[in-house]
């Protein structure tokens, strides 16, 4: 994939976490710089933790200004058009679920430029997509979706599995990107409609 598609990609994904984490920055009724905050580490969180931990330092939003100008749009229009985005009850899922689909194809492919293994590449892309909604909930005091039994995490190993495979083939290197933007995106919505979950094991109290 080119760096202009890519670039593209990370600001779709930078974007679609702002807003998500300005939603639910909204819904604890947080005050403006609360909402900007939360937005801010819905968007960046992840790929921070992914840049500290393959040493590609600075972090990336440090080196490029446009994640911060994005997040900052992404919140403030949150903000301005809350009560017309409030009547769309799947706002919040689909940019949610959105974001979760571009940012583990951004994590995917830092490893594959640093030449990882395969579970190492889905691992980074896991870890991009999910661990800014981890502090994001942290940060709200609540128990983080990822650590939940609803389907999140596992729709980006997914995702990323299904597009490994499709490099294999013939397929066209920017369509498997897609496809598991897609899939990932598909997944998430489906296991919320269906309420698909993982099982628990819960201990039982005497």
């Amino acid at each position: 994939m080119n760096s202009e598609v890519l670039h593209v990609i990370d600001i779709l994904g930078t974007f679609s976490f702002a807003v998500s984490g300005a939603f639910f920055a909204m819904e604890k009724k947080l005050d403006p710089f609360g909402v900007l905050i939360l937005s801010f580490v819905t968007a960046i969180g992840g790929g921070t933790l992914r840049d500290m931990m393959i040493g590609n330092l600075p972090v990336g939003w440090l080196r490029d200004e446009t994640a911060t100008v994005v997040i900052f749009v992404a919140a403030i229009g949150s903000m301005l058009f809350s009560k017309w985005l409030k009547k769309l009850n799947t706002t919040l899922l689909l940019f949610d679920a959105l974001g979760l689909g571009l940012f583990t194809i951004i994590g995917i492919e830092k490893g594959m430029q640093l030449e990882f293994s395969v579970g190492v590449c889905i691992a980074l892309g896991t870890i991009t997509g999910s661990f800014g909604g981890v502090i994001r909930d942290v940060l709200l005091n609540n128990v983080p979706l990822v650590f939940r039994k609803e389907i999140y995490a596992l729709a980006s190993i997914v995702g990323g599995l299904v597009y490994f495979l499709l490099k294999a083939s013939a397929l066209n290197n920017d369509a498997a990107k897609i496809i598991c933007i897609l899939l990932i995106f598909m997944i998430r919505l489906l296991a919320l409609k269906y309420k698909l979950a993982l099982p628990v094991f819960y201990v039982k109290k005497k």
